[in-house]
């Protein structure tokens, strides 16, 4: 096709050896030039989707692109769909289907460590942490499946300590890979943090400085904000997902009521809260809004982060005794809270807030080359394994037959070859879905 589309000064394209470029002209229907081009030519199977493949590269103009498309349609060719290109190279073998989800990863990749994670994965780290879980449960079956050959002898290929030994160890690194989502997730999706307090203490305006952009409405009234608002900041590289929630109160306003719904469910989500309270409210008033804060808060999971917000209407004084009056209310509790002070609108106090994040950030950020699990039907896969190995754990210890010992083995083995492609149920509806995803032929 493309050979017929672009004239060369001698020879042919069809006839183009792999990895070369060459030099040619692509005219209009009429005759007239349209543009002058340079065409690479890659050879099967030596190709990113494993295919024969062209890529003409013309000159930046819309017109001459959109008028080379149109050509190239006539001639044709179609518009490829999200992901198709990728999607035919799993299909030819080029890559798992891990690394080919992987390739959506890198491309929406936001900081330097979701992009190494994501680039770790299409290289092939990960997947063959996951071909090694794949050896070890295919090695366990093929001993059972031995036994069940031969049923009728009594004999016993696989010792059963021994076998209960690599179970045992095949489930903890199974666990291990799948407790890291939570971890991968914030890598690539951003550390979720949650602005939450009594109404009109500032949240708004705390989170507009944050993103350095008018985001949220501000105002005097209280409750002016309704629902959760969300934005994302990258701070030194590492990305942070922020949520401007309704003040916390209690009220008679439907609407508002939802808000606060929201926001409470939004805490529970967070990996970091900043409560910000009113440092010129009274102390009963920041006692009651510190206590029902802290109790909303997960302290084995999160951070919470307190800011006493409008220190210069407050001034010092009125400052450091609010202080001492929320360190109590957490201390008396058995609560743990880094508590600071600041002006919502101020650069400087800002930063320092960032400062407190990037603080409690948790340290993956030093292993990034490490195996994380940030793709949730790999994290659900990885979960159904581990049922499986569990239901395999307690069948070998309490005398369950072979036969049945081996399903469950299957179906370990089943989800994990799922995450890599191999052996899918229904394989257009998944593949579908996952390459729907993807860019537009990418």
């Amino acid at each position: 096709m493309v050979s017929s589309l672009v004239r060369l000064s001698s020879g042919d394209l069809s006839s183009a050896k792999g990895y070369t470029v060459h030099f040619g002209r692509v005219f209009n229907a009429d005759g007239s030039l349209l543009d002058e081009v340079l065409v690479t030519v890659f050879r099967a199977p030596h190709s990113y989707t494993g295919e024969d493949a062209a890529e003409i590269s013309c000159h930046a103009s819309s017109y001459i692109a959109s008028e080379l498309i149109h050509l190239l349609t006539k001639a044709g060719a179609r518009y490829a769909e999200p992901g198709e290109f990728t999607r035919r190279a799993f299909l030819n073998g080029k890559m798992d289907l891990a690394q080919a989800e992987a390739v959506a990863d890198v491309i929406a990749s936001e900081t330097s460590a979701s992009h190494r994670v994501a680039m770790n994965q299409l290289r092939g780290h990960y997947s063959q942490k996951l071909e090694a879980l794949k050896a070890e449960l295919t090695d366990m079956a093929s001993l059972l499946e031995l036994e069940l050959d031969f049923s009728e002898e009594d004999v016993e290929f696989a010792q059963r300590e021994q076998l209960i030994s690599l179970v045992k160890s095949t489930l903890e690194h199974v666990d291990s890979l799948a407790s890291s989502f939570r971890l991968g997730n914030i890598i690539k999706k951003g550390v979720p943090v949650a602005i939450v307090g009594p109404p009109n203490a500032g949240k708004s305006t705390l989170l507009n400085s944050l993103v350095g952009e008018e985001r949220a409405i501000v105002s005097d009234i209280a409750g002016t904000t309704r629902d959760t608002i969300e934005e994302t900041v990258n701070i030194d590289g590492i990305l942070f997902r922020f949520i401007d929630t309704a003040g916390i109160r209690e009220s008679g306003d439907t609407i508002e009521q939802l808000g606060i719904q929201r926001s409470l469910a939004k805490i529970s989500e967070a990996s970091i809260i900043i409560g910000l309270l009113d440092s010129i409210s009274s102390a009963d008033a920041l006692i009651k809004s510190c206590s029902q804060l802290c109790s909303q808060i997960d302290f084995g999971a999160q951070t919470l982060i307190i800011a006493l917000n409008k220190l210069d209407l407050a001034g010092p004084e009125r400052v450091n005794k609010n202080v001492s009056i929320i360190n109590n209310v957490v201390n008396s509790h058995g609560y743990k809270a880094v508590i600071t002070s600041l002006q919502a609108s101020s650069a400087d106090s800002v930063e320092t807030l960032k400062k407190l994040m990037k603080s409690a950030v948790p340290d993956v950020f030093n292993t990034l080359d490490a195996s994380f699990v940030t793709n949730e039907r790999h994290y659900n896969a990885l979960c159904e394994s581990s049922n499986a190995l569990k239901a395999v754990l307690k069948s070998l210890t309490s005398g369950i037959p072979t036969e049945l010992i081996a399903e469950d083995l299957r179906s370990a083995i089943s989800s994990i070859s799922s995450i890599l492609g191999h052996d899918l149920q229904d394989p257009d509806t998944i593949l579908h879905t996952i390459f729907s995803r993807h860019c537009i032929g990418k």
